[in-house]
């Protein structure tokens, strides 16, 4: 079925005519010829659309449309006027007529208007279910998830709010880390105090370690003035150490003195600076394996470690993805002035598939280009990007009856193992473990497909 419909007219002939060609059309219908009594009818059968006519007896189209936005503002409401009253038809639209069509309507024409107008209940209905959802959904902070990975990320950062200790948080870039880092300080005891960032990839070493731990005047050519570093800056708040795997070698002992001894020295000065700070560091990349390969210290690894929390992929999400996506989508839609409801069914169907390489990321660019293109009242699979609309999902076995298209043992366990590397987003220690083996064996194995370096002998 179409919808259902329900016709007001005084004359029962257009009724009884209205039914049989809507019915004919796979509409349900109900019809009145009594606009006195719609409400109570709406009350008792609910319908999809009313379709009214504009000149009747006793209450007429105009009243009704008025009486309908007023009490049933879900219920969208087409009228039918004669040819010569628009300027009527005009001041029904104004009290809130979803639409109105020239008497005799043409049934083609007539069709598509409440085909529309279902489907604008429809989707009204799907965006107050989902702002619903949004709104019971699981948060920490500005965190939103349903899923049993993002309950389970909630329910340890709000378990760790209270502690001081170090909070190494991984991830794949995108996943939100960052976000999970300041909504952490937002709800600690610290929130008052200053959350200071610094992302240890994005400038050279000398440079760093000047940001990290000061420096005094004349420390090296240019510092003309002394500089308070952002370890004694954040005091009494939280340091968030922004990609510590990227943090070159020859810094981190002097990170990891700072962290034991809650005491920062200026490049260049003699004094100790004693400071108060939570440390939060995030990476997208695996310490474990940097450690085994000699590019991040172990002691370092060990004090900054002190609880993790890993956030997961937003394709281990599952439904999140259009919680999510809902929530981004209504945020640039107001910004944008535009008035989309939701997501078609066939664009939530391509999201769901896709695998979300940029994760959350990924998906809020995604809405906020999917709300400039869209032309319509939802998002459509037109308005997504090319690459999730000719998206197709990689299989790791084969399967079929003709022996020609089977694989060896070996070949299936060479794609299995790139697949779960794949999933794990290049993590090797979680592909281990998913896996059931040592890294040092993963890494044989990827040397044997050309995918990776033997790591050092442990």
């Amino acid at each position: 079925m179409k919808g259902r419909v329900l016709v007001v007219d005084d004359e029962r002939v257009m009724c009884e005519t209205l039914e049989a060609v809507l019915t004919k059309r796979g509409f349900t219908v109900g019809w009145t010829t009594d606009a006195s009594q719609v409400l109570a009818s709406l009350e008792a059968n609910d319908a999809d659309v009313v379709l009214t006519d504009l000149q009747m007896q006793g209450l007429n189209g105009l009243e009704l449309c008025e009486r309908i936005v007023a009490n049933r503002p879900d219920i969208p409401v087409v009228v039918i006027t004669a040819f010569g009253s628009l300027e009527t038809a005009i001041a029904a639209i104004r009290v809130g007529a979803y639409d109105f069509l020239t008497k005799p309507p043409e049934m083609d024409a007539l069709v598509v208007a409440l085909q529309r107008a279902v489907q604008h209940r429809t989707l009204r209905d799907e965006v107050k279910r989902l702002q619903r959802v949004i709104n019971e959904a699981s948060h920490f902070g500005e965190m939103l998830g349903n899923s049993t990975a993002m309950r389970g990320v909630h329910d340890v950062l709000a378990r760790i709010v209270d502690s001081t200790s170090s909070v190494l948080i991984t991830g794949e870039t995108g996943t939100g880390k960052e976000v999970a880092a300041q909504a952490l300080h937002d709800r600690s005891p610290r929130s008052k105090g200053p959350f200071v960032a610094i992302n240890c990839s994005a400038m050279p070493e000398t440079l760093l370690e000047s940001e990290l731990f000061g420096h005094v005047r004349g420390a090296f050519t240019d510092a003309r003035a002394p500089r308070t570093g952002l370890c004694v800056q954040a005091s009494g708040g939280t340091l968030l150490l922004d990609e510590i795997g990227d943090m070159p070698l020859s810094l981190q002992p002097k990170l990891l003195r700072v962290l034991q001894e809650r005491r920062v020295r200026p490049v260049g000065g003699d004094d100790e600076i004693p400071i108060d700070v939570r440390v939060v560091a995030t990476t997208n990349r695996d310490l474990r394996t940097l450690v085994d390969e000699g590019s991040f210290r172990e002691d370092l690894y060990f004090r900054i470690n002190v609880i993790h929390v890993e956030l997961p992929p937003l394709r281990a999400r599952g439904g999140d993805v259009l919680l999510l996506a809902q929530h981004f989508l209504g945020d640039h839609a107001a910004r944008a002035g535009k008035h989309i409801g939701g997501l078609s069914p066939a664009a939530a169907e391509k999201m769901l598939a896709y695998s979300w390489p940029g994760n959350v990321r990924e998906l809020q660019n995604c809405m906020e280009r999917a709300v400039a293109l869209a032309r319509y009242d939802q998002i459509t699979v037109e308005d997504l990007p090319e690459q999730i609309r000719a998206y197709r999902r990689s299989h790791v076995l084969v399967a079929g009856d003709d022996p020609s298209e089977l694989v060896s043992l070996a070949e299936v366990e060479r794609r299995y193992i790139l697949r779960v590397v794949e999933a794990a987003g290049g993590n090797k220690t979680m592909a281990a473990d998913i896996l059931g083996i040592t890294r040092k064996t993963l890494y044989r194995k990827l040397q044997e497909y050309g995918a990776a370096t033997e790591p050092p002998e442990a």
